[in-house]
């Protein structure tokens, strides 16, 4: 039996969760698919991010509604860490001006988030994937933060010739 937290029911590991929650694929399907367009279909959130200054971060404030809602079913932390940084990525990539738009219409986070909240309620996933989707995410940003840094000195190292 859950636990009740305010207006929320929190649940215990190893405790039957929820059935799916509807209103979750909906918010989602809104955000991300909802608008077909030939053989792509885009959602919300893309259109929302051409807002400039605020559309990112507003998109961002309505997908985080089916991070509460995964946690209020009791989503293991580790899938709502992924989830998390998938509203991260969509945000901060987004907001880079043309190249960020255009990222915003192909990345879709909410739909990612929503099959992550439901392979957590059946169980199919496991946690090993998100792991390693973090040690990639980290490997990458590894990477990129040694590339420029490798660019900066070289940069240097050409003005003082």
């Amino acid at each position: 039996m859950p636990v009740r937290v305010g207006n929320s029911e929190v649940y215990r590991p190893g405790e039957r969760l929820p059935a799916k929650d509807r209103w979750m694929e909906k918010l989602a399907y809104l955000m991300d698919g909802a608008v077909r367009i030939g053989p792509w279909s885009v959602g919300l959130d893309p259109l929302i991010g051409l807002v400039p200054g605020i559309g990112d971060l507003i998109g961002a404030l309505i997908s985080m509604l089916i991070v509460f809602r995964a946690v209020q079913a009791g989503v293991p932390r580790i899938a709502i860490a992924r989830m998390l940084a998938n509203i991260a990525i969509d945000t901060f990539v987004g907001s880079i001006p043309v190249f960020g738009d255009a990222f915003d219409f192909a990345y879709k986070s909410n739909l990612k988030n929503l099959q992550i909240y439901e392979e957590s309620l059946y169980a199919r996933g496991g946690t090993a994937r998100h792991w390693a989707f973090f040690a990639g995410l980290f490997l990458a940003a590894g990477l990129a933060t040694a590339g420029f840094l490798y660019g900066l000195v070289a940069l240097v190292r050409a003005i003082w010739r």
